[in-house]
């Protein structure tokens, strides 16, 4: 009698047993980073460099005895310039130009401090001349670092009709997320003036009261304890004549973090952070956290100027604010592979970092190969397409100088025209560059790749010439393995590719082609025309087991092992 009454029980437990075991497993998850930001490619602007689309705002007469028009860098070799005033790009000209930029494969743009800055060129600290680093006297604050309002914008930026929220409004509808560039550190120059300057050492709050001021005394003078106008800042100097933030004062946190949030209601996307490692991790821990409390997931990333992933790489670890970075330690090797025709490929591989790495993710980092601060790429117009095709194709979020689409000033530093004006009419024959139109065939593949844009890397060959690896997504109803090929070489590239290759029809998604049928265990045999890149898609979920195994365990082993 037992046995009958157990009888149906245990049929239906055996019946469900099959049923679970019949059901398909579920697909594994392969995805290198889900933050948004990583879908955009990003264009990064010079905004006072860029274009002049409203004169209206130029301020030609401004400065008085200290004007801040059009000055150009003395010593200047002949049919050479460069410039430290101010030469009238502003939102109109951003804003007019969104089409073009949109239409290179960007998604958003970053662009410099929109805060207000001195009225007057600085008369103090070094004097400016050709070449020369880390001077200051006679320059405007026109690249918007000198701060003196975090909460006001500055007069050369907005036009009739357009504020910042007007202007991140016509960018979205543009289809462009907008990266305000952040200064926290530091403000404008402070000291060293012959005779004190207005604006210059002070900050002001969101009515205007003046809340510092270093009264134009080297910074071991100042008296934190008992001037209140000096506990903003630090009695010990840091950057040049600048200021600097006293990032443990309670004050300074909550200045900047108000000043932040602020341009953030008004349409800000992401920030980038400029001079990040010129504060303490404590600090921007308590920063994100505030940013974050109310605008979760908000992105934003650092820029630390050295080539020490050990160094850089704490910025990212959520302990520390959980900060992105701009990967200097790629760009320095991506500077030697792609300013030399005759480099390794190799040289890249150790600068990945796909597991067990120093950063948080490395697949959130913002790569680049040169930017405002740095002289910008020296390379061949086949050099930047080669540096291009693996910007776009290889981990990160690629981000791209104004100009470098058509190879502007190549290899000049800041004071040897790397900053020049760009002007609407070098953006009108943009598009017969062939670095521009490589650049556009390379970036809009990535904006419809999710694979490209998001997927695990698995390397499977960097070396002379050539570079292959793997980008893979899967998930959800998304699933793409991308095989990609690159070859920086004068001459075409045979590639034959075995590793890890699984069945299926690889479609080649460049310079037509037929689709590519491989079988179990056979090899995909390719050929690329000399600096060039080739994609094949395999639009299937990952079944081979060598795969499965390699991509579980670049999943696993993503990120910092002890975070």
């Amino acid at each position: 009698m037992i046995a009958k009454r157990l009888l149906p029980a245990l049929v239906a437990t055996l019946a469900c047993g099959l049923a679970h075991a019949a059901a398909p497993a579920k697909a594994p998850v392969f995805v290198g980073t889900d933050a948004p930001m990583a879908s955009n490619a990003i264009y990064f602007v010079l905004t006072d460099r860029f274009v002049d689309g409203d004169t209206a705002n130029d301020h030609r007469d401004q400065g008085g005895a200290h004007p801040t028009w059009d000055i150009p860098v003395p010593g200047a070799p002949k049919g050479e310039s460069a410039n430290i005033g101010y030469l009238g790009g502003d939102f109109r000209g951003v804003l007019d130009n969104a089409g073009y930029i949109k239409g290179m494969g960007f998604g958003a743009v970053w662009i410099t401090p929109i805060v207000d800055n001195p009225d007057e060129a600085f008369t103090g600290g070094d004097p400016v001349s050709w070449g020369s680093k880390f001077t200051d006297r006679g320059k405007t604050g026109y690249h918007g670092y000198w701060g003196v309002n975090f909460y006001k914008l500055d007069e050369h930026l907005p036009s009739k009709g357009l504020d910042y929220r007007q202007f991140t409004a016509g960018m979205h509808k543009a289809g462009l997320k907008v990266v305000q560039d952040i200064v926290l550190n530091h403000g404008s120059p402070a000291f060293t003036m012959p005779v004190k300057q207005p604006q210059y050492g002070q900050i002001f709050d969101k009515q205007g009261k003046l809340v510092a001021d270093e009264q134009n005394l080297p910074p071991y003078q100042l008296d934190p304890v008992r001037n209140p106008l000096h506990r903003f800042y630090h009695a010990y100097d840091d950057l040049v004549q600048l200021s600097n933030n006293d990032d443990q004062n309670p004050a300074v946190l909550d200045y900047f973090v108000g000043a932040y949030l602020q341009w953030i209601d008004e349409g800000s996307d992401a920030f980038r952070i400029d001079t990040i490692s010129h504060m303490s991790t404590t600090f921007w821990k308590q920063f994100s956290a505030r940013i974050r409390a109310k605008h979760p997931g908000f992105f934003m990333y650092g820029e630390a100027f050295d080539y020490s992933p050990d160094n850089i790489g704490k910025f990212t670890w959520p302990q520390n604010g959980g900060i992105s970075v701009l990967d200097f330690p790629l760009r320095g090797r991506m500077g030697d592979v792609f300013e030399h025709p005759d480099s390794d490929y190799a040289q890249i591989l150790d600068r990945l970092y796909l597991t067990n790495g120093p950063y948080q993710n490395p697949y959130e980092l913002v790569t680049f190969y040169d930017n405002h601060d740095m002289a910008r790429l020296n390379a061949t117009d086949a050099g930047f397409i080669d540096a291009n095709n693996f910007l776009f194709t290889a981990r990160g979020i690629p981000a791209i100088y104004y100009g470098s689409e058509i190879g502007f000033e190549r290899g000049k530093a800041e004071h040897q025209g790397n900053r020049n004006y760009f002007g609407q009419q070098r953006i009108d024959n943009a598009p017969k560059s062939p670095i521009y139109q490589h650049l556009k065939r390379i970036a809009t593949l990535r904006e419809k790749m999710p694979a490209l844009q998001r997927g695990l890397m698995l390397p499977i060959r960097f070396a002379g010439q050539q570079a292959s690896f793997y980008r893979v997504y899967q998930q959800g109803k998304v699933h793409q393995i991308a095989l990609v090929l690159l070859n920086k070489g004068d001459q075409p590239a045979s590639f034959q590719v075995g590793q890890w290759l699984q069945s299926g029809t690889w479609q080649p998604l460049l310079g037509g082609g037929q689709p590519v049928a491989i079988g179990d265990g056979g090899t995909l045999d390719a050929t690329v025309a000399p600096h060039d890149v080739q994609v094949y898609l395999l639009d299937a979920r990952v079944r081979r087991p060598d795969l499965l195994a390699e991509l579980t365990r670049l999943q696993e082993e993503r990120g910092h092992p002890a975070r």
